[in-house]
């Protein structure tokens, strides 16, 4: 699996060179995940004492399965981040229509707008528009962002920055070196 989390993550990596970019992802890359959970905590299954097991829950747990499973230390870190995203979709998804719709509006619009923006610095496309699994490495790229700027897992961030210019743009390993 260590492979595999390499080479997306690299690929990730890849379409986020610009710090202004990768800045612009740590705003719209929860906004749109919230944004997404919304709708998917209207779809209600079962009352558990209290807590509604919704579509979002069964969603969530999943991914936070596959984040674990692609690498443990950043899959925990990323599922913990991530529960509250969770308890507020559920709580959005539990007042009115209007509101739930207006707030996954706001936030999922928001989101890509903020995510345009940081692309447009890059000068490249989202990385999930030649990938769409992209969209789920999104948050453990930004936890594994965070533990790198703070000198973490050097042996990951490493083997992952080999693998980037495999996934750039004509000139790839010239442009890695930039």
């Amino acid at each position: 699996m260590q492979r595999f989390f390499v080479e997306r993550m690299a690929m990730y990596s890849a379409y986020h060179r610009d710090a202004r970019n990768k800045a612009t992802h740590f705003v719209g890359v929860p906004a749109i995940a919230v944004s997404l959970l919304i709708p998917m905590a209207m779809v209600r299954f079962a009352d558990l004492g209290g807590y509604w097991l919704t579509l979002a829950t069964l969603f969530a747990v999943a991914v936070m399965i596959y984040w674990i499973a692609l690498d443990p230390p950043f899959g925990v870190v990323t599922a913990a981040i991530f529960v509250p995203g969770v308890w507020f979709a559920d709580w959005v998804a539990q007042q009115t229509t209007l509101t739930a719709w207006t707030t996954f509006a706001i936030l999922f619009v928001g989101g890509w707008i903020v995510q345009l923006v940081g692309h447009a610095f890059e000068g490249r496309k989202p990385a999930l528009v030649d990938n769409l699994l992209q969209a789920l490495i999104a948050p453990v790229f930004l936890v594994a962002e965070a533990a790198f700027a703070l000198g973490l897992r050097k042996p990951l961030h490493d083997a992952m920055m080999r693998r980037m210019p495999e996934f750039l743009p004509k000139g790839g390993a010239a442009a890695a070196a930039e």
